[in-house]
């Protein structure tokens, strides 16, 4: 429990393709909790994935990426913001409602985008930021820190969760290495700073209300741009930084995506609905306006809001689109229920969940960093840190999980690697 809502938290993955996958997966176990809680009397729970309850309060969907500790923050932080401004033209979940209350009558693009409030900081529930300043890498802080992002939304529909880890990463790495590609002759600090905005926490309310994706952004520099078309820059920089420092399927299969999505929102907005969230939203809502003549401050309007997003496939808007293809998927359902009961096999994530389902009763605590052995119920507790993400996978440990029949083996075959 986070506060007043139960919170998932998906296992470290080192693929956008395996963030939705686990994200899904994290779905269907909140699904499976709450089957089993209807089981008790008195016990009628619905659970919905969202950001607002249309009063006041808001949650987050929290993003985190380790990022070289060499790229300062500074650094970081004013390169990223106006492409995490604008990345909600395509990640957006769509919400009925303008303000933090709801207190005007409309449709946007984000739903968390009237809860953000500075450009920096720490807070997460007041005063919400578009950059966050928590750094806790939960791992080597001498080679990593963490970038923790509390602006995006909650999403259903797949292919935004695809593209809001993956662009971002892409443009993480892009950010990693500005002095190599300076050596190179591409000048994306330069290039990057150009598109830095002049008002970017207004504009991220700014962009959420403009449906037509038409509104000018003021830049620092003097220019204007829309929304689509800073997004349109930044892809052209990646692009251009991924021909310098190697590129590979994955990362060209997200780079291919993001240059469609924005060039047909930019064309044909409609032609999205698969694929962006608001837009499929949006496509529901103006047929049940127009078939029944419906204000946007009707309360079936944010009724039908709110059951988008019930995670029971029997009432859940979206899983009934689901159900008929009318929304592209990124993973297959196969891989999700695997992905329920079984880790990552490419990161830490693969030596924790396994040994937590050998040895559980041998263990007195996990966390994201380090497993904690009891093996013989005394005081000496065996600490075995995990302050590497890309350690303690199953190429790296399954051979010895495999041979060890209980904790103790494997504490002294870890202890013989060392």
């Amino acid at each position: 429990m986070d506060h007043a809502h139960p919170e998932y938290s998906s296992p470290e993955v080192m693929t956008p393709e395996d963030l939705v996958r686990w994200d899904v997966a994290g779905e269907r176990v909140m699904l499976a909790a709450l089957r089993e809680l209807a089981g008790f009397p008195g016990s009628e729970v619905v659970l919905y994935k969202n950001n607002v309850d249309g009063k006041g309060a808001s949650y987050g969907t929290h993003e985190n990426y380790l990022v070289d500790r060499a790229l300062p923050f500074s650094t970081l932080a004013e390169l990223i913001t106006p492409f995490l401004v604008t990345r909600q033209v395509f990640t957006g979940s769509g919400r009925v409602g303008l303000g933090a209350t709801s207190g005007a009558a409309g449709f946007q693009i984000s739903q968390r985008a009237d809860y953000i409030e500075a450009e920096i900081g720490l807070e997460t529930t007041l005063r919400r930021p578009i950059v966050n300043t928590r750094d806790e890498p939960h791992a080597d802080r001498q080679r990593w820190r963490r970038l923790h992002l509390i602006l995006g939304d909650a999403n259903l529909m797949e292919v935004p969760t695809y593209l809001k880890a993956g662009t971002t990463s892409l443009v993480l790495w892009v950010l990693e290495h500005l002095d190599e590609l300076a050596e190179a002759g591409v000048d994306a600090r330069a290039e990057l700073t150009a598109l830095r905005l002049a008002a970017p926490v207004s504009d991220v309310q700014k962009v959420s209300r403009d449906l037509g994706l038409t509104a000018r952004l003021d830049l620092v520099d003097g220019r204007t741009m829309t929304a689509l078309e800073l997004q349109g820059e930044v892809t052209d920089v990646v692009r251009r930084s991924l021909k310098v420092l190697g590129t590979d399927p994955e990362s060209d299969a997200v780079l291919d995506r993001w240059a469609s999505v924005v060039e047909r929102l930019g064309t044909d907005p409609a032609s999205c609905a698969r694929e962006v969230e608001w837009v499929a939203k949006l496509r529901l809502l103006d047929r049940l306006r127009t078939r029944d003549n419906l204000e946007w401050d009707h309360p079936r309007l944010h009724a039908m809001d709110l059951q988008w997003s019930d995670v029971r496939p029997e009432r859940g808007i979206y899983h009934r689109l689901l159900a008929k293809g009318a929304v592209d998927r990124i993973v297959d359902e196969a891989s999700v229920a695997r992905a329920v009961q079984h880790p990552p096999a490419d990161t830490r994530a693969y030596f924790r969940g396994e040994v937590m389902a050998r040895y559980g009763s041998q263990i007195s605590a996990a966390s994201w960093d380090s497993v904690i052995f009891d093996v013989d119920g005394s005081q000496a507790l065996q600490r075995v840190p995990m302050l590497d993400p890309t350690r303690g996978t199953r190429r790296h440990i399954g051979a010895l999980l495999d041979a060890s029949p209980d904790a103790a083996a494997l504490l002294a075959g870890l202890s013989g690697r060392r």
